[in-house]
């Protein structure tokens, strides 16, 4: 069963409390979801950590019911 773009948003969220998160899904099927996430946790991290704090959020899903996505992270700009 296709995940939603809302329960993504919240798994993120519940392991980045926060992180903002925008969903979009690219085929229209629910397998295929673009993401971008800012969270002040990816500071100081390589892309490839940051990455896989977003596919530890997703607790296995990935490439299981959730077939692919396309992540963009990273950590606030300074103020």
């Amino acid at each position: 069963m296709p995940m939603n773009a809302a329960e993504i948003e919240t798994m993120i969220t519940e392991a980045l409390p926060d992180a903002k998160v925008e969903i979009r899904d690219l085929a229209g099927d629910g397998d295929h979801y673009a993401a971008v996430v800012v969270s002040e946790a990816f500071r100081g991290k390589s892309r490839v950590q940051q990455h896989q704090m977003v596919y530890d959020a997703l607790q296995g899903k990935m490439g299981g019911t959730l077939h692919a996505l396309a992540l963009q992270t990273s950590a606030p700009a300074a103020s």
